[in-house]
């Protein structure tokens, strides 16, 4: 299967992707030269790391959409809704920051709690309309099974991730106050559970389980495709594990960087089983000796 070129990307998106782009310039300079502190951190970096998330988010979108065999409406009119769902939160967000106040469970004032449920009525549409995607993906005639198995992993864990952030109802964090001592960069509590992690883990998986599909067809072209499919769908359970373990650490109070045995118990059975799992994919291919299946993406 011929990788298609980034012309034939949805279009939607790679405005999206492009408005993002700038955004993120934009945001990387008020980090710089605003000295402003809003929950511990530059102002402007929550802004920038939205951007950053939502030019990956966009960029992998359009591509998965370019892979569609023919036109697909529902597919279309859902990317665009996500689109304009993401320009109304990153506008939601800058505007805040502008006026120097938080944009996330911010219901201080009329105004800001009618910016707040307008941002909440975005997430549910992106919701709603991501799984749209993720079923006109799966319906399609994508003939290389590896491909299409990376993209609706990535796009079904994507989906838990968005899931996962369904507790976030008043605060980030658990046991602690939102603005609290964090990571550098990411600003994840030290100090208590923060719900930010495995909704984090999660969105991202729509880069990563395709990306290690396409890198099993250009690397691994000695294993049958069965065996190739078999290899994506233990890393996809094991990323929904992480999401979902990540998340009932945080759920707990636990900082990420300080587990307690019960956690990095599960965490261990979690690596083990995904490991078992790899190497049965290899060895039980059912195939025969090896062979190249000449499907690349690349």
């Amino acid at each position: 299967m011929k990788a298609p070129s980034i012309a034939s990307w949805d279009r939607s998106m790679m405005v999206l992707a492009v408005g993002m782009a700038v955004l993120t310039a934009v945001t990387a300079v008020g980090i710089l030269v605003d000295d402003r502190v809003l929950t511990g951190a530059p102002i402007w970096l929550k802004p920038f790391k939205f951007s950053v998330s939502i030019l990956l988010y966009s960029l992998a979108l359009a591509w998965m959409l370019s892979l569609l065999p023919r036109r697909s409406p529902v597919a279309e009119r859902s990317a665009f809704v996500i689109v304009l769902a993401l320009f109304v939160e990153m506008a939601i967000v800058v505007v805040q920051v502008i006026r120097g106040t938080t944009s996330h469970f911010n219901m201080s004032t009329p105004f800001d709690t009618a910016l707040w449920n307008t941002m909440f009525a975005a997430i549910i549409a992106l919701f709603f309309a991501h799984v749209l995607i993720a079923v006109a993906v799966l319906r399609a005639r994508i003939r290389d099974r590896v491909v299409k198995t990376g993209i609706g992993l990535g796009l079904g864990v994507s989906w838990l991730g968005l899931v996962v952030a369904a507790p976030m109802q008043s605060a980030h964090t658990v046991g602690v106050p939102d603005g609290g001592p964090g990571l550098p960069v990411t600003g994840w509590s030290t100090a208590g559970g923060d719900l930010r992690i495995g909704h984090f883990i999660g969105l991202h998986a729509l880069q990563v389980l395709p990306l290690l599909a396409w890198a099993l067809n250009r690397y691994a072209t000695r294993l049958p495709e069965t065996a190739r499919v078999r290899l994506l769908l233990v890393a996809g359970a094991g990323y929904a594990g992480l999401t979902v373990l990540t998340t009932w650490q945080a759920l707990r109070g636990q900082p990420l960087f300080e587990p307690d045995g019960l956690t990095l118990g599960v965490l261990a059975g979690l690596i083990l089983a995904v490991l078992a799992g790899a190497a049965l994919s290899v060895t039980r291919t059912g195939e025969g000796s090896p062979s190249v299946s000449g499907v690349s993406i690349g």
